[in-house]
């Protein structure tokens, strides 16, 4: 989930349950809330996003966005303590080295393009700009 939304559905609840309301208790840093996510909070979500949902959809992602934030609790819940920061999950040298190998011809490559253009070499594909 996007930080910025995590952030958000935390400011949401904490203006429906006061620093005192006994369901709240922190967590590492995130805010831990055990209220379930409601209708109301991605009506919200969804008039900051300027997004229209229908009856439908809201249930649809009321559920959605309560599962995502069910598997982040779970996930914070795990211990990491001794577990080093990580700025890439794979950290190997991944990369390999460039090397010069035959390329598809041409022809064959234009063979499967549904208005290919082969006297130029080139494929024609809808026009996406302006």
């Amino acid at each position: 989930m996007a930080p910025h939304v995590a952030v958000y559905i935390r400011h949401v609840r904490a203006r429906r349950c006061p620093a005192a309301c006994p369901r709240r208790e922190r967590r590492g840093t995130i805010l831990h809330v055990s209220t379930p996510l409601t209708i109301a909070d991605v009506e919200r979500i969804a008039a900051l996003a300027h997004l229209e949902l229908t009856e439908e959809e809201k249930h649809v992602f009321t559920k959605q966005l309560a599962d995502i934030l069910s598997y982040a609790e779970q996930l914070q819940a795990i211990d990491t303590t001794g577990v080093a920061a990580t700025a890439h999950v794979n950290a190997h040298e991944a990369e390999r080295d460039d090397a010069l190998r035959p390329c598809l011809p041409v022809e064959e490559a234009l063979r499967n393009a549904p208005d290919g253009a082969p006297e130029a070499g080139l494929f024609r594909v809808p026009r996406v700009i302006g």
